[in-house]
């Protein structure tokens, strides 16, 4: 049986250091993809989630609930919630720049989110050993000083940007390749850290 990994850092696991060309704080963090369900401004249904690079280890992120993200009528649908999340920890992975994928997620519901709402994320690297860089966060209700809604925390593992266009279509590639731009994750200058 495989061991499921923990989203809680180890022991001998450090807060890594933000990397030199990292957004500055107050920065808003492009979307990776613009048509990310999540944080993509193209999706027309998608949570439009902006995050904004915080100090050291640290961004925040917020986004409208609306009557696309319900599950029981009038509340946000817990996996989307879980999406908001995947987002704004994602994004810490700017920090660092480097490109990562979540191995596993955790989130705790406290109160319901209801449509209309808006949920603000803090969010924070609480530790890396190697490729695996473990983060955390929490939601309020409507400012950033509102109620706890949600808590959550994640495991990134750092990849090769070769992993994102593995299973891209071949005409997605070549335009990418062509115009790079058009994916703002794409950048040369990201380092791996093995």
């Amino acid at each position: 049986m495989a061991r499921i990994p923990s989203t809680t850092p180890p022991e001998g696991a450090k807060i890594p250091a933000r990397h030199p060309e990292a957004p500055a704080p107050g920065t808003q963090l492009p979307s990776h993809y613009k048509n990310c369900y999540g944080c993509g401004e193209l999706h027309p249904t998608g949570l439009h989630l902006v995050a904004h690079a915080g100090e050291g280890a640290r961004i925040t992120a917020e986004f409208t609930v609306t009557e696309n993200h319900q599950g029981a009528p009038g509340l946000a649908h817990g996996g989307l919630i879980s999406l908001a999340f995947d987002e704004a920890l994602g994004k810490l992975m700017w920090l660092l720049r480097v490109p990562a994928v979540t191995g596993r997620l955790e989130t705790d519901f406290l109160i319901p989110v209801p449509v209309g709402s808006v949920l603000h994320i803090s969010a924070r690297i609480t530790g890396q050993i190697n490729r695996k860089v473990y983060t955390a966060a929490e939601g309020r209700l409507n400012s950033p000083d509102g109620p706890v809604a949600v808590r959550g925390s994640a495991l990134f593992v750092i990849v090769t940007m070769e992993h994102f266009f593995k299973s891209a279509p071949a005409d997605y590639v070549e335009l990418i390749n062509k115009y790079p731009h058009l994916l703002s994750f794409v950048d040369a200058n990201f380092e791996i850290n093995p």
